[in-house]
């Protein structure tokens, strides 16, 4: 099947509220050497597609200004950092053998080429992602899946929160037989930090609304938390001895509250500000018991390479909330903000062949 020479695609041109998501149809772009054409078979949704959109992330010395993932966004920008798909051209003929491949984009752009690089950009908002049929990708950062069992929506699901979620858990060094708090569990990275513990079996202490405690249970949770009673208490009901490793998305009064229930030499690893980015605690209770603070943006190159081969296995279920089709991406981004779903929000852009409009 031939590329055609343009293609549907959602993008902002600004900062700014839903209304700032059009949809345009633009040049299906061409792979340069070193680089795979993509064709998006599913992107999914993150809350750094609306902080992108909105420009919520601030800058240093500045909290408050417009701002991308991590700085000015060079407009328009079409958003998505999340692919499955299949390789449909490549640059170079040396890279010809991954046409017809089944992959997963890792949307990170690093400082460095090691297996240890940390992420400095994303897809999506440091160049353009998956909200399209198509989308460029360096042949480095493609990740051939084809046996795997997953669905392609469920390995759409996997490249931000799963990869944010092992982030946390290898620079936290959590180990089997170790105690784990989860925060915002309910959410993509934090439903993503449930399954991924339990799975290296670790004892998963996970904190979400009432509503949706049955469904963390159902990842994989040993025991859940309601975030609206005493958590402290709660905490220390279920972990008497202390917790070894925290795996926080929230932030806020939970790193003050939460410090003091750390192990003797326990991490506390923070990839999130859901609950505030201002935090204030007793620094004695780091440094007396010689618990470790961790920021985590993301994955290294290593990371995604574990987290793939989890996925080649299907030895995590991503739980897929719902999917919409590409037009919908203001709809999917609506129903994102709202927070009532447990799992993750895919679009579909046109099937294979079919050149009808998207919405």
């Amino acid at each position: 099947m031939s590329t055609p020479e343009t293609m549907h695609a959602i993008r902002i041109t600004r900062h700014g509220g839903l209304e700032a998501l059009e949809r345009a149809e633009v040049a299906v772009p061409v792979p340069a050497e070193g680089e795979v054409l993509v064709h998006v078979m599913a992107v999914a949704l993150n809350n750094t597609d609306l902080w992108t959109r909105e420009g919520s992330y601030g800058r240093p010395g500045d909290p408050d200004a417009l701002s991308g993932w991590r700085g000015p966004i060079g407009f328009p920008r079409i958003q998505g950092a999340d692919v499955a798909g299949r390789v449909t051209a490549a640059g170079a003929r040396k890279d010809e053998a991954l046409i017809g491949r089944r992959v997963v984009v890792d949307p990170a752009i690093y400082d460095a080429g090691g297996p240890d690089a940390n992420p400095v950009g994303l897809m999506g908002s440091e160049r353009d992602g998956g909200y399209a049929e198509y989308v460029l990708a360096p042949v480095e950062r493609v990740h051939d899946v084809t046996g795997s069992p997953l669905t392609d929506d469920q390995l759409a699901a996997l490249p931000t929160a799963y990869g944010t979620a092992l982030g946390m858990i290898e620079r936290g060094r959590l180990e089997a037989g170790q105690t784990v708090l989860v925060s915002g569990a309910s959410g993509g990275v934090g439903l993503a930090a449930v399954q991924l513990a339990r799975a290296r079996g670790a004892r998963v202490l996970a904190v979400s609304s009432a509503a949706k405690q049955d469904a963390v249970r159902e990842a994989g949770a040993h025991i859940v938390l309601d975030r609206a009673r005493d958590l402290p208490a709660q905490i220390r009901a279920a972990a008497p001895d202390g917790i070894d490793v925290a795996l926080d998305v929230v932030a806020g009064d939970l790193v003050s509250q939460g410090l003091p229930l750390l192990r003797e030499g326990g991490r506390w690893v923070v990839a999130g500000a859901l609950g505030g980015h201002g935090v204030r605690f007793d620094v004695r209770r780091l440094y007396l018991h010689n618990a470790q603070l961790i920021g985590s943006s993301m994955h290294t190159p290593a990371h995604f390479d574990l987290l793939m081969d989890l996925a080649r296995r299907a030895e995590i279920q991503p739980v897929i909330a719902a999917a919409y089709p590409l037009g919908q991406a203001a709809a999917a981004q609506r129903e994102l903000a709202l927070r009532r779903h447990v799992g993750k929000i895919v679009l579909h852009p046109p099937a294979p062949g079919s050149r009808a409009p998207a919405a």
